[in-house]
């Protein structure tokens, strides 16, 4: 028993530390393949559907050699959730270039209450005061660190709406797809992939020639860039894979209040190799966030703790009730013994 939980926490560690590595290893990426200091690839949209192009060719490949099986689930289901995905995905672009950054940080820290609330209405979860407490401070800390000026238009505030709603749902989805069919989280996301990488590969240059006036057909492509795309698409499969893998062994809101950690990170790395300012406001949030990292994982597991020991107090009360049963089945069956063995004599 001590053997598996000790292998389930080695487990759980090591999905979110895959997590945490690759989200910052493909922003940092991003960052120099993106930026114009670097390869001014400014098409993000297009980027994702190589990014699911590549993990549904490595999940193509798994399924083929054996090394993972492919279980039903209903294509409707599928679509559903791709469009859900694709939603989150182009209204995150379209809400970063038409809202202010501080706005656009703000609307990625709502999705942790948003995804409390949806959790409420379509799965009827409830969250201790504790956890309540660490989210808000995960929420405070984060915003103090990295939200600076806020400036809101109708436009930018309708698609960062759709981005809140549509991520928030996802997350959600891929925890009860999983749930729902008994299906893994690589298998999961082998299925989805596809349909995700053919629809961003057919709509995402339009999209992204309106997010930045500029064509994919005009960009000239480097070997540098090249190189940076691939490292880019290897570095999103790992990123994909931990994403699933995270939301299945945990939940969307554990997803979302740990997964700041990678906040804390891109603005460290931003400071060591970017030369990025970080000022006594930022580090003061990031420690912040922190702390509520920390109060929030505390919680959570003395909510398990506390659900646990329900539990264990409902089986107890069973057994209590069944030797009573039994006990009094013993007093009235020596009767029955007693005329059964006249009989054979």
């Amino acid at each position: 028993m001590e053997a598996e939980k000790k292998s389930s926490a080695v487990s759980d560690v090591g999905a979110w530390a895959m997590n945490i590595v690759s989200s910052v290893g493909i922003i940092m990426a991003n960052k120099q393949l993106m930026s114009a200091n670097g390869y001014a690839f400014s098409f993000a949209t297009t980027l994702t559907g190589f990014h699911f192009a590549v993990t549904a060719l490595v999940g193509l490949v798994s399924n083929a050699t054996g090394y993972s099986s492919s279980k039903h689930v209903p294509l409707w289901e599928l679509f559903w959730f791709s469009i859900v995905a694709n939603m989150s995905i182009t209204g995150m672009n379209f809400s970063l270039m038409l809202n202010s950054v501080g706005f656009y940080q703000i609307s990625k820290l709502s999705m942790i209450p948003v995804v409390c609330v949806m959790e409420w209405i379509l799965h009827n979860k409830h969250y201790s005061k504790e956890v309540k407490i660490a989210v808000v401070v995960v929420v405070i800390g984060v915003g103090v660190c990295t939200v600076t000026d806020v400036k809101v238009n109708l436009k930018g505030f309708l698609c960062a709406c759709i981005a809140v709603l549509s991520t928030s749902l996802q997350q959600i989805t891929i925890g009860s797809l999983q749930k729902k069919y008994s299906i893994g989280s690589f298998e999961l996301l082998s299925k989805t992939a596809p349909i995700q990488a053919l629809s961003l590969l057919v709509l995402g240059p339009f999209i992204d020639y309106y997010l930045s006036d500029n064509s994919l057909l005009n960009y000239k492509m480097s070997s540098g860039a090249i190189l940076f795309i691939l490292l880019s698409c290897a570095l999103a499969v790992f990123c994909n894979v931990s994403q699933y893998l995270c939301i299945g062994r945990f939940s969307a809101v554990s997803f979302q209040v740990l997964g700041h950690m990678k906040t804390v990170c891109v603005l460290t790395l931003g400071w060591l190799l970017f030369d990025s300012e970080l000022t006594l406001k930022n580090i003061s949030g990031m420690i912040l966030a922190v702390v509520g990292m920390v109060i929030y994982s505390w919680a959570v597991e003395v909510e398990k703790q506390s659900s646990m020991k329900t539990n264990l107090n409902v089986k107890n009360s069973l057994t209590e009730e069944e030797i009573r049963l039994l006990k009094e089945g013993r007093e009235s069956n020596p009767v029955k013994d007693i005329e059964l063995g006249e009989t054979k004599g």
